[in-house]
């Protein structure tokens, strides 16, 4: 168990540095001079984390893009730092070294009583009339997209990357994209890979560089659209929905803050999810008896090959929500997640001072046998109820967990869910015998030649 120091809090922003050897009590490494360990946590996060754990145990020091963090291993951990009881441990401060360049005031970087005051606000685009509205947007795409898959051998990942985008626009902006479409999806590219570029400044020819130029893009676009929004009014979409949402005293959102928070959930929205579906995919592709019991779900709820998903029926596709689980437990979209401590505290064992960068392991957790037997297998009913019921709730975190649960989970499941009936119901997914391909772990999974499958139309 933890204890928390009863400090007042004493580091107020990412960029206040610790004292030299603050972290020298807690085992570890510290890697290369200036890099550290940067190029191997980037090269094998997973296998990285299981060395250092072996080695070191559930807590040890560790120094990467720049900075020297604490990484906690288990569930204990996760519902430590996730449902932060206490308060301590700042999501603004964990990501902003990270993030601030490029997605400064997203709900990430926002804590406590601000994050709360604009989650609720926000939270009006997931509720249920908003929903059904992007149902009906989401079956109409993915089926015009979908029905012309028809017998082709294809990488996956960049054709649901650009479908995301594309139902990202109609769902979110209410409008499809234009001559825009291009430059807008280069700018979110950009600014994911600059998330974990080693050059952390804007500098010409760095990835970093890139990343600010595309938030600049694409602060421009999404702000002359949040004030013609506001101006018409109304508008089922959820960017006109934020667009005209009130915090709790009746004030309307800055326009610079709809801004932040659209952009950063259109990348939420449309690299997560494209990294999931993919995950999805491979996975049925592999396994192709699970392919058959999800079809089966799927014919049964639709009523026919093609057919939409209503919103009212989303919770049938019981089957599919769990193969949909355990791909996002094998291959989570976020890896890792950080945090810092704005008090001292103490876990397993050992005193963490107050300013201690604080990381956990989505990857880390879900790969662990202690929760997971035979945690390398493709298995959807390890997430039964029943199942579930008996395992700890924070022994599964690809959402995170508490204040920072992300906001749009079931807009994720929803998308899958209409994706997975639109493609099983028409196609099986083949790819050829031992095909295993090479996974970018960072930022965001993705296969490295874009996951080659063919659809062979039923």
């Amino acid at each position: 168990m933890a204890t928390l120091a009863p400090q007042a809090p004493q580091y107020t922003h990412w960029s206040q540095d610790q004292p030299k050897h603050a972290l020298d009590h807690i085992p570890g490494e510290d890697g290369w001079p200036i890099l550290g360990n940067t190029l191997p946590l980037l090269a094998d996060p997973v296998g990285f984390g299981t060395r250092m754990r072996e080695t070191y145990g559930d807590v040890f020091r560790n120094r990467a893009f720049g900075r020297t963090s604490v990484l906690l291993s288990g569930a204990d951990a996760n519902e430590l730092v996730l449902f932060d009881r206490d308060k301590n441990f700042s999501s603004a401060q964990g990501w902003g070294s990270v993030l601030d360049l490029l997605f400064p005031r997203g709900l990430m970087l926002l804590d406590f009583d601000h994050h709360r005051a604009d989650r609720r606000a926000l939270s009006i685009a997931f509720k249920p009339a908003p929903m059904r509205h992007y149902t009906d947007a989401l079956n109409r795409g993915i089926a015009a997209q979908v029905q012309g898959w028809a017998g082709r051998e294809m990488p996956f990942y960049p054709a649901i990357k650009q479908l995301t985008l594309d139902l990202a626009a109609d769902s979110f902006l209410g409008v499809p994209l234009g001559p825009e479409a291009t430059a807008i999806n280069k700018a979110f590219v950009d600014m994911v890979q600059a998330a974990v570029g080693v050059v952390r400044k804007p500098l010409p020819f760095t990835a970093m560089g890139r990343g600010v130029a595309g938030r600049n893009f694409l602060v421009g676009w999404f702000t002359a659209e949040a004030l013609k929004r506001r101006a018409e009014g109304g508008g089922q979409d959820m960017f006109s929905q934020f667009a005209t949402a009130t915090r709790e005293d009746g004030t309307m959102l800055p326009v610079d803050e709809v801004v932040d928070h659209m952009i950063f959930l259109m990348m939420a929205a449309h690299d997560t999810i494209t990294s999931s579906a993919t995950s999805l995919v491979w996975l049925l592709a592999k396994h192709p008896e699970w392919q058959d019991q999800l079809r089966a779900e799927a014919l049964a709820v639709t009523g026919g090959a093609g057919r939409p998903l209503m919103y009212d029926d989303m919770g049938k596709l019981e089957l599919t929500e769990m193969a949909f689980k355990e791909a996002l437990r094998l291959i989570p979209p976020v890896p890792s997640i950080p945090r810092r401590a704005l008090r001292e505290f103490e876990f397993g064992g050992y005193r963490i001072p107050a300013g201690t960068g604080v990381g956990i392991s989505p990857s880390g957790v879900h790969m662990d046998p202690a929760y997971w037997p035979d945690p390398e297998r493709f298995d959807p009913l390890r997430f039964t109820p029943e199942a579930a019921a008996k395992r700890h709730k924070y022994a599964w975190v690809p959402f995170g967990g508490g204040a920072h649960m992300c906001l749009g989970l079931h807009f994720a499941y929803m998308q899958v869910k209409i994706l997975m009936a639109q493609i099983l119901t028409r196609y099986r997914i083949e790819i050829e015998p031992g095909y295993a391909p090479k996974w970018q772990p960072w930022p965001i999974p993705k296969p490295k030649d874009g996951l080659k499958v063919r659809f062979v139309a039923l």
